[in-house]
């Protein structure tokens, strides 16, 4: 069932149910309202008729003559029955009336009158004390007219609730096509997204309500989508393009080495040449494994000592940097030892910063790499600074997109992954990656980590 459909149901449904509940209440207390109503005309004409029958020695004549020339049409002795101490009819034509019994006198007599309804007639009976004894004062009148109030009324009614249950369903079905239109327009925008660009977004309507923020998750879902599948067609280019180097020089040399007897020197250097290409391969390999995993590592988190990380990349790393005839320096400013520390993966942290560290060395020009650990309001703050080829204003746009490298690379080897699982580390940690760069001038890196 459709949401419209459901809709126009519950609505239908709800509102029927408070008609018929009303209808009832109305249509009960009507009832009631009328058979008092009857009930009290009855009393009033059985006092009148115990006045004329009883009361006729003590009035004058013509006091009595003109009380029944006013109340002849309301006192008709087959209506009327008056009863003596004896229960006996001493007054009035109707006699032996088989619906007025014992029980009834005795209770006009206990209450001072009683009524009820019997054979479709309302009886009304009064104790009417009098000079000439005690009596009971019975009067009845047919409920034709009663029934056929109740009649026309539940008709009316009956047909109000009928009229009110297709007004409602018609105008729930208007209401849900309207309610229900904006959402009708997000699928109809989700059905002509082209799968080969599912990127695309679907345009916001500015409405502050559920629907707009079905479509912002809903682009937010798009987006996720989008980038794990351009990672994995990423990959797909990246693995048959970069793979390839160093595969073919592998099978290269190999092949070349092969086709005659060798020194131990160019076993020795062909050697060295493969175990380089392989432990590139699985470099790169590693590094998409980790990133793909990167929202697992939660539960491996525990306090870090970032310095201490920094002094270990320092150790690692000063090799090669005086092989590109550059320097490495660390300079800690940071006067707040708990700055140091931050809860998070040390592995990943370790190979974020190293990440940054080795590209500033590989694009550096002989000029120092300097690392330098401040603090800023309450803050660690993290700067890498070298003064190599720089980055195209261009190219860093798009620097931390995984597999992109910018222009001016030359020969230097490199994934274009690096900077990207960097970031990706550091965002997992919510640390904010800042980066500067002007073309033969340098490049500067700033980390800004969470306030503790």
């Amino acid at each position: 069932m459709t949401l419209r459909n459901r809709f126009t149901l519950i609505s239908s449904l709800s509102f029927g149910i408070v008609s018929i509940i009303t209808s009832a209440v109305i249509f009960f207390a009507y009832y009631d309202s009328t058979k008092i109503f009857y009930f009290e005309k009855l009393r009033n004409t059985a006092l009148i008729s115990a006045i004329y029958y009883l009361e006729k020695d003590e009035l004058p004549k013509d006091r009595h003559a003109q009380i029944k020339n006013e109340y002849n049409h309301l006192i008709q002795n087959n209506r009327v029955a008056v009863y003596n101490q004896n229960n006996e009819v001493t007054f009035g034509q109707n006699l032996n009336d088989k619906n007025i019994k014992l029980s009834h006198l005795q209770a006009a007599r206990n209450n001072n009158g009683t009524q009820f309804m019997s054979d479709n007639q309302f009886y009304y009976g009064i104790f009417y004390p009098d000079n000439q004894g005690d009596f009971v004062v019975f009067v009845k009148s047919p409920n034709d007219s009663f029934q056929s109030q109740i009649w026309r009324l539940s008709i009316i009614m009956l047909s109000v609730l009928i009229i009110g249950l297709l007004a409602i369903y018609f105008l729930s079905r208007y209401l849900s096509k309207v309610v229900y239109k904006p959402i009708s327009n997000v699928v109809e925008r989700i059905n002509k997204v082209d799968y080969n660009n599912i990127s695309t977004a679907i345009t916001s309507t500015n409405t502050n309500d559920e629907i707009e923020d079905l479509i912002k998750s809903y682009n937010k879902l798009l987006g996720r989508i989008s980038e794990n599948v351009l990672l994995q067609q990423n990959f797909i280019n990246y693995v048959s393009h970069e793979f390839k180097t160093p595969l073919a020089a592998i099978s290269g040399n190999l092949e070349v080495f092969a086709q005659k007897d060798r020194t131990p020197e160019e076993y020795k250097k062909v050697a060295k040449e493969s175990l380089e290409n392989v432990y590139e391969i699985e470099n790169i390999l590693n590094n998409l494994l980790l990133m793909s995993g990167m929202t697992k590592l939660e539960s491996s988190h525990k306090q870090v000592r970032v310095d201490e990380l920094i002094w270990k990349i320092y150790e690692k790393l000063e090799s090669k940097a005086k092989e590109k005839n550059s320097t490495l320096k660390i300079d800690l400013q940071v006067a707040k030892p708990t700055l140091l520390e931050l809860p998070g993966n040390e592995t990943l942290l370790y190979l974020a910063l190293y990440n940054i560290v080795e590209n500033a060395i590989k694009y550096s020009q002989d000029d120092p790499v300097v690392i330098t650990l401040f603090e800023n309001d309450n803050r660690l703050n993290i700067e890498v600074k070298d003064q190599g080829k720089g980055i195209d204003g261009e190219d860093l746009l798009k620097i931390t997109d995984t597999f992109y490298r910018g222009k001016n690379v030359d020969d230097i080897k490199g994934s274009g992954i690096g900077l990207s699982l960097s970031k990706s580390i550091f965002d997992h940690h919510h640390i904010v990656m800042k980066i500067d760069s002007t073309i033969n001038v340098g490049t500067r890196v700033l980390l800004v980590f969470p306030s503790i």
